[in-house]
């Protein structure tokens, strides 16, 4: 039996990816307000900020993204989900459906890879903090690779789910 003060990995990644999409909005919000103020309050024109704007949001979307994944919410066209809903029909289409996600992710998986390979073989930087570009295509492979792994999950459940119908 497990003790009660032990949280799962679900629970702890929920929380890891909860607690960083608070820490990314706050920075994105918190360094819009700034840009504000300093550019029309008191005159200043800070060079790089919107290029670490744009690097925490970014991060927020992917993290997003990630949330989306792992909650099974992501944007879907459930009309034939609920024409099938109860029965066998409606477990196939489960397994269809995580089969096209996990393959797409892979796609995503291997262009990021990719993308961030290329991105450390010829190194490129912001213009203004010289801020390294492969740190947005590494948050993009962290992306792939966490989706990818969701579509994985939901692919065994809905293997699982359809073995219990037979």
């Amino acid at each position: 039996m497990v003790p009660a003060n032990n949280r799962s990995s679900g629970a702890i990644i929920a929380g890891a990816l909860n607690g960083i999409a608070i820490i990314t909005s706050l920075m994105v919000v918190g360094l819009m307000v700034f840009l504000v103020i300093a550019r029309y309050l008191l005159g200043l024109s800070i060079v790089g900020l919107h290029e670490l704007i744009l690097l925490f949001t970014l991060q927020l979307y992917m993290v997003g993204a990630l949330i989306a994944a792992r909650r099974k919410s992501q944007v879907t066209v459930d009309w034939l989900a609920q024409r099938f809903a109860g029965d066998r029909a409606g477990e196939w289409h489960n397994v269809v459906i995580a089969v096209i996600t996990l393959t797409a992710t892979v796609f995503f998986v291997v262009w990021a890879y990719r993308m961030l390979s290329w991105g450390i073989e010829r190194p490129q930087r912001t213009p203004a903090l010289g801020l390294p570009l492969w740190i947005s295509q590494a948050s993009i492979l962290v992306c792939a690779a966490g989706c990818a792994a969701f579509a994985l999950r939901d692919l065994a459940q809905s293997v699982i789910e359809l073995g219990k119908r037979q």
